[in-house]
């Protein structure tokens, strides 16, 4: 006789199962046919729907609580060839409510009790868990969605600011951007020196010229003479038509001598940039090519923002800027115009001579005005940076400094054409 022919057969599968029936999970076991032999309590409260499931066919459960067909074929599948089979996610409506439980069944092996040989397994409620999961997705898709709400905010206020800086001086820019009182400018009386310059007959170009061109021109040379200032440390106030007004000192200074030290080497290499893209403009239409005449003026002046709440401007007023206009307006084509306290300033390092004596309007006595020339120093001139060049076969003449690095290459093309296509022409030649 077995083994098991000495036990009554009920007593020991109740006695097998006794662990599952009092676990927390919903437990079955079934027959090596997957009939359903024995539940736990909790499997009748996991699935109420199912009611009394003794004997029935274990995949007939599956399809009862919900599963697909082609899962519950893959469960009888698995379970026949590879003995084990866990299905992480068994998603079920009970009265309205969606809860999610994980199956775990295995085949059971018993040498001595053949009947405890078929399978077991258990529900496992992950309901909470899944929530927790699903919630924890939700906050990181929000957070991502957020992330990118921000990355596009973000993109649309560089844009901005990129569009803002345009039309504003860098010092300016960059003060009202990392003034943490919101970009609010006290007024302030301070020692400037003022630069204003204008181009000769630039009303009658106007007239005479297509606006397309005109706007080249005038854009062409806006953008020189920004740059210009922009590398020698000045502040751009404005544009008034072809007038450009530029002052040292505020936001940034390093004291009123190199400010006018400063103001003299910008309008210097001004008009030497003039001078080198005449012929560009010439192509366009300026027939005489551009005359530009230069004032500087220093004193003290009001600085700050004048306007109203609808609109403000960053500007200087006093007298010192009256002059430099009426210093800009007496100056002949192609020449440098300064007042007196300018060139007391400088004078140790440019040259300069007597150009003229004048009473200005509102000034109490006559003033001595001097032409501007160049620096004394030699050394100073070289470290000027050239954007033309002209040698015995080759005229070379940067037409937009805003992108040197782009005309180096563009420079580079032009010499790999000429090697390809000569080099072309001497082979013929030598065939």
């Amino acid at each position: 006789m077995k083994v098991e022919d000495f036990f009554n057969q009920q007593n020991i599968i109740d006695l097998s199962f006794f662990n599952f029936s009092n676990a927390i999970t919903a437990c079955y076991y079934a027959k090596d046919n997957l009939e359903v032999l024995k539940v736990n309590d909790n499997f009748l409260s996991f699935f109420p729907i199912l009611g009394n499931v003794t004997n029935v066919y274990f995949p007939d459960v599956l399809e009862q609580i919900g599963l697909p067909g082609k899962q519950i074929e893959e469960f009888v599948r698995d379970i026949n060839e590879k003995g084990t089979v866990l299905i992480p996610e068994v998603k079920i409506s009970i009265n309205d409510e969606e809860r999610v439980y994980s199956l775990l069944s295995t085949r059971t092996k018993n040498d001595s009790f053949s009947y405890l040989n078929g399978v077991q397994g258990q529900f496992v409620d992950r309901t909470a868990e899944f929530n927790l999961r699903k919630e924890r997705q939700n906050l990181l898709e929000e957070k991502i969605h957020d992330r990118e709400i921000i990355e596009e905010k973000s993109r649309q206020l560089e844009s901005l600011a990129t569009r803002l800086a345009k039309y504003l001086s860098p010092q300016i820019y960059k003060s009202i951007f990392e003034n943490e009182d919101g970009g609010e400018q006290k007024h302030a009386r301070k020692n400037l020196t003022i630069f204003l310059s204008d181009i000769v007959k630039f009303t009658d170009l106007a007239d005479t010229m297509e606006p397309e061109r005109l706007a080249a021109v005038i854009n062409s040379y806006l953008s020189e003479m920004s740059a210009i200032a922009v590398e020698c440390g000045g502040t751009i106030d404005k544009f008034i038509g072809d007038a450009v007004l530029v002052f040292f000192g505020d936001p940034e200074t390093e004291g009123e001598e190199e400010d006018a030290l400063k103001c003299a080497e910008m309008a210097i290499r001004m008009m030497k940039r003039v001078g080198e893209l005449n012929k560009h403009w010439k192509k366009l239409g300026v027939i005489d090519g551009l005359k530009v005449r230069m004032g500087i003026a220093t004193g003290f002046c009001t600085v700050g923002n004048f306007g109203s709440d609808l609109r403000l401007d960053y500007t200087v007023l006093g007298s010192p800027v009256n002059l430099a206009a009426r210093l800009q307006t007496m100056a002949d084509h192609n020449s440098i115009i300064i007042d007196e306290y300018t060139k007391d300033l400088i004078s140790s390092q440019v040259k300069c001579k007597e150009f003229d004596e004048i009473t200005p309007k509102g000034f109490a006595r006559p003033i001595q005005v001097y032409q501007l020339y160049d620096f004394k120093s030699a050394k100073r001139r070289e470290l000027r940076k050239s954007l033309s060049h002209v040698g015995d076969r080759v005229e070379v003449n940067v037409l937009d400094s805003s992108n040197i690095h782009a005309a180096i290459e563009e420079l580079k093309r032009i010499q790999e054409s000429f090697e390809r296509e000569y080099a072309e022409l001497n082979d013929e030649t030598e065939s």
